[in-house]
């Protein structure tokens, strides 16, 4: 025999140890008995007795092998069951068990039971860790006989009162080396009622197992579990209380209640391989339910996901980088970049938090994001109060990309005036816009946060035409006037004389025919004020002390 050093389980105070080894290339369980005191050797009435006990053969019976006696240790060989007890699969959440299922269980114990008796034994310690579960869910009695091997060896059990609560009440008060088939009857009904309802017996109490067993000894009143008739057939909550009747001589024997067992069934018989192909199909049918929850969740979150990354770069683009192909940059002949900053906007994060900066910012372009969704323009990015579009890129449109542009570009100049920084709300928000028509080359740059950037001069003259622009002002290019120009729709350009001798004549987007949203009037800037700043009456009175102060610093 080769000694596994796994301990699997604990049987009680008499069986301390249970230990999975391997004999004669099989598994078996060696359960070491709490002698209490050296042992050398096995007695003659101890070999006779379990000899006979060897001999008993039954399907429902999990065999004995041998006895173990070794640098004093005494213990009992038997079958191996790898599913464990009846408790442990009982205290399983994960496994399912229907009635028939129960049943099946049920009927292996009283069968295992009815073999013991018709062969004039009674089990004197049945119980629920008693009943082992093989690998192919037939249950198992195990114990049996075993209060008469340790008599035999004149050893004295001592057990714990959890341990008593399947013991018969006429047993608890006058014990009997053995036990006899009315307290194995007793025993079977309160497992039973730990089948039924997959909870500890007297569970339902909620009292000590001391108080239970003192209950028990002591009645009236009864004292016995309590089960929901709705968790079992009638005919299986009568037989179970019967089975635990105070007087022992009204208790049915096994063979009786082989057949009222086998009659509650309605002539079924309580086959667990079909029981099990029963939950295996529901399990099946759940499964496809679940599976095809989950994945209509997923083709919602993958929704989602693709939106997102739409959002954040060309669809063509995202399609290529999701498949690991390179995304080479590209030249788009024709295209009109929109550019457009806060005036003022460094003086406004001086006088504001920086949370304060941010909600700004946010309901800002979430009002110019809501206006280039009706326009066929991309928005390529922000940064800071810079807000960049372009059109032409990356879908091609022909020559409506200035057209594009110079409509959303009205569009967010009539909604700017309606627009109140919540912090501020009296202070205007005032922004330049910048046009510029041309090339353009567009590509991914980096890995790790892949953006879809623009370069060229076309890039760097539409951010200088906003720069150079003024509050509440389209300032546009020549070649975006003329691409406006042979489109014919009626576009209200005024010219902006070159302000250096020999540099080119610039062009101001005052309307559009058929335009009827008011725009804001641009500030009167003749005095010399500033394009890019924000006057002091501007400024809300208790935030003027703050803007004061923070010019003093700058001068210094």
């Amino acid at each position: 025999m080769t000694l596994s050093s796994l301990t699997l389980k604990s049987a009680g105070r008499t069986l301390t140890l249970l230990c999975l080894h391997c004999y004669q290339g099989d598994w078996v369980w060696l359960k070491k008995v709490s002698v209490g005191k050296s042992m050398t050797a096995v007695n003659q009435n101890t070999q006779s007795l379990f000899s006979h006990l060897r001999e008993m053969r039954h399907e429902n019976l999990n065999l004995y092998l041998g006895l173990f006696m070794d640098c004093g240790i005494f213990a009992l060989v038997v079958e191996h069951c790898p599913r464990g007890s009846l408790a442990d699969l009982l205290a399983d959440g994960n496994m399912r068990l229907d009635w028939m299922f129960k049943s099946s269980l049920i009927m292996d114990l009283i069968k295992g039971m009815k073999y013991l008796h018709l062969r004039g034994l009674s089990h004197g310690r049945l119980k629920s860790t008693n009943c082992l579960v093989d690998g192919r869910f037939v249950l198992k009695v195990t114990d049996y006989g075993l209060p008469m091997i340790l008599h035999a060896q004149n050893l004295n059990l001592s057990e714990d009162p959890q341990d008593l609560l399947w013991t018969a009440p006429e047993l608890l008060r006058n014990p009997v080396q053995g036990g006899s088939f009315a307290g194995d009857v007793f025993s079977f009904s309160i497992i039973t009622q730990e089948v039924i309802s997959r909870t500890l017996p007297y569970a339902m109490m909620d009292m000590p197992a001391h108080e239970i067993v003192d209950r028990l000894k002591n009645p009236p009143p009864l004292c016995r579990p309590m089960v929901s008739v709705d968790e079992a057939p009638d005919d299986c909550l009568s037989l179970m209380n019967e089975c635990w009747n105070e007087d022992p001589n009204k208790r049915p024997s096994f063979d009786n209640i082989f057949k009222q067992f086998r009659g509650s069934n309605r002539g079924k018989r309580a086959n667990i391989i079909d029981s099990m192909l029963r939950m295996l199909e529901q399990y099946s049918s759940n499964l496809e339910d679940l599976i095809r929850e989950r994945t209509d969740e997923l083709e919602v979150e993958r929704n989602k996901t693709e939106k997102l990354v739409g959002q954040l770069l060309p669809k063509s683009v995202a399609q290529a980088l999701k498949k690991g192909k390179p995304v080479r940059p590209e030249h788009y002949s024709d295209a009109t970049l929109y550019f457009s900053d806060i005036v003022g906007f460094t003086t406004i994060s001086a006088l504001s938090e920086p949370i304060e900066v941010v909600d700004l910012l946010n309901d800002l372009y979430t009002m110019f994001d809501a206006i280039i969704a009706t326009h066929d323009v991309y928005k390529v990015e922000t940064i800071g109060d810079a807000y960049m579009v372009a059109s032409g890129v990356p879908n091609r449109n022909g020559n409506r990309h200035a057209a594009e542009v110079a409509n959303m570009s009205l569009d967010i100049l009539h909604s700017i005036a309606a627009f109140k920084i919540r912090h501020m709300p009296e202070m205007k928000v005032k922004i330049r816009i910048g046009l510029h028509s041309g090339p353009v080359v567009a590509g991914v740059v980096g890995l790790t946060m892949p953006r879809y950037c623009l370069f060229g001069d076309t890039v760097t003259t539409a951010s200088l035409m906003e720069s150079s622009g003024l509050p509440y002002r389209i300032h546009i290019s020549l070649s975006t006037v003329k691409v406006l120009a042979s489109l014919k729709l009626g576009y209200h350009i005024d010219t902006r004389k070159a302000q250096v001798k020999g540099s080119e004549d610039t062009y101001w987007l005052m309307g559009r025919e058929g335009f009827t949203k008011p725009l804001p009037v641009p500030p009167d800037l003749s005095g010399g004020a500033s394009n890019h700043g924000i006057s002091l009456d501007e400024i809300p009175v208790e935030r003027r002390q703050k803007f004061l102060d923070r010019q003093k610093m700058m001068k210094k």
